[in-house]
């Protein structure tokens, strides 16, 4: 018996190293018919799986293998790469880094030129739906579907995203954004705290619950506004309602918290095993799933009555698609899960993306009080220091705000801190396609995994303008949070008039460029938070109009400094010397940025492991720090 175990065993580990080894040789050979320089490795390490037993095969591999065939390639393969070693591995490989695996071709990529013809060839280079089938938990969307398929979303998702909406969500955020200051000075414990994080979450939340979906969400301590709907009123609750164990709040941050579980384990454990982490992904999920079936129905009746909702309205339109008689446009249907598919990934898309900007954006402003000061200099002239800025005109203040250092700021947290790391792409299954690289053409085959890099692409010194470092020293400042590089010459003298040409397909959505025109204009793949193309992030205009508007308002009476309670009382620091405090908020400085250079991208980047940094708002002209300190 167990000798024929043994056999079987031995069997099955000599079928998977044949496997495995034929494997390897082909890819090895379709990555030498390209004629681009290529590396080897001895798994796939853009695998899940393979990442969660680096600690066995990668030591193996050193071990065992000459340290010439590995020793710059092996950066790519690590956990979190794309965040941690920046430019580097390209520094030393190529811009473009081809690795041969027995199960994978890829290629990843910090070339601007080769970056836009991928984006720019949406048929030809399609987007690998099979790494996103795990965003399909509540049905298909626009980001889990390709081809035809992903048209009919895209068209039927993107009537909300117009300059309309965008005035819309400008209003919204500029209301959200009052009330989160206001409940930091009611909450802030012993002058600072801890809740940035959790409290842009829930700043962005409340405003795509508004402009997407017509819920009202207020802080604690808020009511409801008078022209609230009663029947929506529940959805705004601090008390779960009658059906509920979670809030509906709860539930969005429950399903936030917990998305890696319940996007990775297989129902049956998430289900059964009394593990607290899966009880509470169970418990989130369950709620919100209830929640939005309730919502659909709701909205559902609204159409069939042909009531008119006000606001974006996105859960509207979708629900159109299918419940109105006509059958929405054009004959386009969409079933339930599909809905409720695509509520998901706007509550993602628009939540947590724009959240991390906003939370990174203040963290950077503290440590950088010089910025932080020009920021509040570019307020004061473009909206007024003691206007209200419930009287701000979209119209004629956005693109004043979006030229100013509010852009700046915004801009460069998207360069250095973007939310995504590596915009996933392949070549079609079936055709190979050719690509220029430097001039000069070249083959990619069916079939290659493409990581456009995005982080590396924003730190490509030959495209982006540098200058040596203030902070570490090193020859250029490319890895540092410099809002100001924004406003230096364009290193093309054709990119500070280029327009995005539009595709030949009009898909719907903002077609501008992201950044303002007199502003330093990045070259074509070279700026790529929101990835290019007609796969572009759909909601990006209103993401910047939401920063800039919810910025604007927090900075128009305030500062941010960093807490500096860790080593010292408000009392310790009145006595101090300037010298003194300078040396103390060094300290702070210093810690802050070493818990964002720790970063880790997990859906998008957030603190490594739950780290949170400290924050302290003072009114203007009470700071201890910012108003002098220049790091």
């Amino acid at each position: 018996m167990i000798s024929s175990i043994l056999l079987l065993t031995g069997a099955f580990v000599a079928w998977i190293a044949i496997r495995f080894g034929n494997g390897l040789r082909r890819n090895i050979a379709l990555a030498k018919s390209t004629g681009l320089p290529y590396q080897v490795v001895p798994i796939n390490p853009i695998n899940n799986v393979t990442q969660a037993f680096r600690f066995i095969w990668m030591p193996l591999w050193k071990t065992f293998v000459p340290k010439k065939y590995w020793e710059d390639v092996v950066a790519v393969c690590e956990w979190n790469w794309q965040f941690r070693k920046q430019f580097t591995p390209f520094a030393k490989m190529g811009e473009n880094i081809l690795i041969a695996s027995p199960t994978t071709l890829m290629m990843h990529t910090a070339n601007p030129e080769l970056i836009h013809e991928i984006t720019s060839r949406r048929e030809d280079f399609p987007k690998p739906t099979e790494h996103y089938k795990i965003l399909s938990m509540f049905g298909h969307n626009i980001v889990t579907t390709e081809g035809a398929v992903w048209r009919m979303h895209r068209k039927v998702t993107s009537a909300s995203f117009n300059e309309k909406n965008s005035a819309l969500v400008f209003k919204a955020s500029i209301d959200q954004a009052q009330g989160m200051t206001d409940y930091w000075v009611k909450s802030q414990k012993d002058g600072s705290f801890y809740t940035v994080e959790h409290d842009t979450m829930s700043l962005a939340l409340n405003i795509i619950s508004y402009v997407g979906f017509g819920l009202r969400l207020v802080w604690p301590g808020q009511p409801l506004p008078d022209d609230a709907d009663s029947k929506m009123a529940k959805y705004a609750s601090f008390e779960p309602p009658e059906g509920h164990t979670l809030t509906f709040s709860e539930s969005i941050g429950g399903i936030l918290k917990h998305l890696l579980p319940l996007l990775l384990t297989p129902s049956v454990v998430l289900n059964n095993v009394p593990l607290r982490v899966f009880q509470e992904a169970k418990e989130a999920r369950e709620n919100y799933e209830s929640y939005m079936q309730e919502f659909l129905q709701e909205k559902a009746q609204n159409i069939r009555r042909g009531e008119k909702e006000v606001g974006m309205d996105i859960m509207g339109s979708l629900v159109a698609t299918s419940y109105q008689e006509e059958g929405g446009k054009a004959g386009i249907k969409m079933n339930d899960s599909e809905i409720i598919g695509n509520a998901f990934i706007m509550f993602l898309a628009g939540h947590e993306t724009t959240a991390n900007v906003m939370h990174f954006s203040m963290l950077e402003l503290a440590n950088n009080p010089a910025a932080q000061r020009r920021l509040q200099q570019d307020i004061d002239t473009i909206l007024g220091r003691d206007t209200d800025p419930a009287t701000w005109n979209y119209e004629e203040k956005v693109g004043a705000m979006q030229a100013s250092m509010l852009g700046a700021v915004m801009n460069e947290t998207l360069r250095v801190l973007p939310p995504v790391m590596e915009v996933p792409k392949k070549t079609t299954p079936t055709k190979a396609q050719t690509v220029t690289i430097d001039g000069a053409k070249y083959t990619l085959p069916p079939n290659t995994y493409l990581g456009l890099c995005v982080s590396a692409s924003q730190r490509n010194p030959r495209c982006w303008p540098a200058r040596p470092s203030k902070i570490t020293g090193a020859p250029d400042d490319l890895n540092d949070w410099v809002p100001e590089r924004w406003f230096r010459p364009s290193l093309a003298a054709d990119e500070k008039q280029r327009a995005d040409l539009p595709e030949e397909e009009d898909f719907g959505g903002y077609a501008g460029p992201d950044t303002s025109a007199s502003m330093f204009r990045p070259v074509r793949g070279s700026y790529i938070p929101f990835s290019e193309g007609p796969r572009a992030c759909l909601g990006r205009r209103l993401a910047i109009v939401e920063v800039l508007a919810a910025l604007a308002v927090i900075f128009q009476k305030y500062s941010i400094e960093n807490a500096v309670d860790e080593w010292a009382s408000a009392e310790e620091v009145e006595r101090m010397s300037q010298s003194q405090r300078e040396g103390l908020y060094k300290k702070a400085v210093k810690k802050s940025r070493d818990v964002l250079a720790s970063c880790e991208s997990r859906v998008t980047l957030k603190l490594y492991n739950g780290e949170r940094v400290p924050l302290r708002l003072v009114k203007r002209g009470e700071e201890r720090f910012v108003s002098w300190y220049d790091s």
